[in-house]
């Protein structure tokens, strides 16, 4: 998936994105929580090598690294049962506000509709909960673990 201005690639074929995925991810959902950068480097590198799913995507321009997502089975602790869901969505500051965000959900939301899925959630403070919304997604409970995060559902019409 591309834009005129910028391309939507696997991790998988652009791994020379693959340590600043992985410093975006511990940075900003595993260090507060004590974790190490190798911590993210090893469950990453677990998501790299497996075949077709899970999956992490980037966003680039040319070598600049624009942003990440993944998809994984599990990623909300409190309700491990609700998968697959999409993970670790990131922009740069610098290319927030640019649909950059937006676009990364949508190619997880196509690669999962073109492999069957019905269904995705995500988890997600609740600060983000209007952009999650306004972009499809049906919140289906909040309040939930330590941070209060809400839980979101997109149902995915058969393709």
């Amino acid at each position: 998936m591309s834009s005129p201005d910028y391309e939507i690639l696997d991790l998988k074929d652009a791994p020379q994105f693959f340590d600043a995925v992985a410093d975006r991810i511990w940075r900003a959902w595993w260090l507060p929580e004590g974790r190490v950068l190798s911590d993210v480097q090893s469950a990453l590198a677990d998501v790299v090598s497996s075949p077709g799913y899970p999956f992490s995507l980037v966003a680039t321009r040319g070598s600049v690294f624009l942003g990440t997502v993944t998809s994984i089975q599990a990623d909300i602790p409190a309700r491990p049962h609700l998968g697959p869901c999409l993970a670790a969505l990131w922009v740069e500051p610098a290319s927030r506000g640019q649909g950059i965000g937006e676009a990364l959900v949508e190619a997880v939301v196509q690669r999962l509709q073109a492999g069957d899925v019905e269904r995705v959630y995500l988890s997600a403070k609740p600060l983000m909960r209007e952009y999650y919304v306004h972009r499809g997604w049906s919140m289906i409970e909040s309040d939930i673990d330590k941070d209060h995060q809400d839980v979101f559902v997109r149902v995915l019409p058969a393709v």
